[in-house]
C-alpha cells in the first residue's frame, strides 16, 4: 500500500492533545498534510466547504464546544457527500454503553486516548492504514484500538 501525502484531518479542542497528535503523525513513516479544527461547528463547516477535497480520514474528539463529536458524526452520516468519510473516533471514555452508541451512530473505529506519547503513535499507526485500504466501506467490522493490547473487532 502506498501511503503518500495523506490527507488527515483532526477535529479536537484540546491544543495539548493536537500538538501530540501532530507530533506524534510526523513520527510515524507517513507524508501527511494534517489539518486541525478546534470545535464541531468549524469541522462541519469546513468538510461542507471542502466536499470536493475530503480528507482520507477524519479523527473526532467526542467532548468538543458548540457541537460534540457524536452530533458532527450524525450530521457526516446523514450528508451524501459525507457519509462514506472514514471516521475515528477518540476519547477517554472505557464505556461500552458510549463505544456501542459511536458504533452505531457510524464510527468506524473508536480509540481511547492513550496518556503515552509511544501509545498514541501506535494507534494512529494502525488507524491509518484501515482507512487508507478502505475497509470500512467495504467491511462490517469496527475496529478498537487501544493502547494497551486489548484491540479488538467488534462486529
Amino acid at each position: 500500500m502506498n501511503l503518500k501525502n495523506l490527507n488527515i484531518l483532526l477535529a479536537d479542542d484540546d491544543n495539548d492533545d493536537c500538538m501530540f497528535f501532530k507530533k506524534a503523525l510526523g513520527e510515524i513513516s507517513v507524508s501527511s498534510q494534517l489539518t486541525i479544527v478546534n470545535d464541531g461547528e468549524k469541522l462541519m463547516n469546513y468538510l461542507t466547504e471542502n466536499t470536493d477535497h475530503l480528507p482520507l480520514v477524519l479523527f473526532l474528539d467526542i467532548n468538543m464546544p458548540r457541537k460534540n463529536g457524536l452530533e458532527c458524526l450524525y450530521e457526516i452520516r446523514q450528508n451524501k457527500k459525507l457519509k462514506d468519510l472514514p471516521v475515528v473516533m477518540f476519547s477517554t471514555t472505557n464505556s461500552w454503553d458510549t463505544i456501542d452508541m459511536l458504533f452505531k451512530g457510524g464510527s468506524n473505529v473508536y480509540i481511547h486516548k492513550p496518556s503515552d506519547f509511544a501509545q498514541l503513535k501506535q494507534v494512529i499507526h494502525h488507524a491509518i492504514p484501515l482507512a487508507a485500504e478502505k475497509i470500512f466501506s467495504n467491511n462490517p467490522v469496527k475496529y478498537i484500538l487501544n493502547a494497551s493490547n486489548n484491540d479488538r473487532p467488534r462486529k
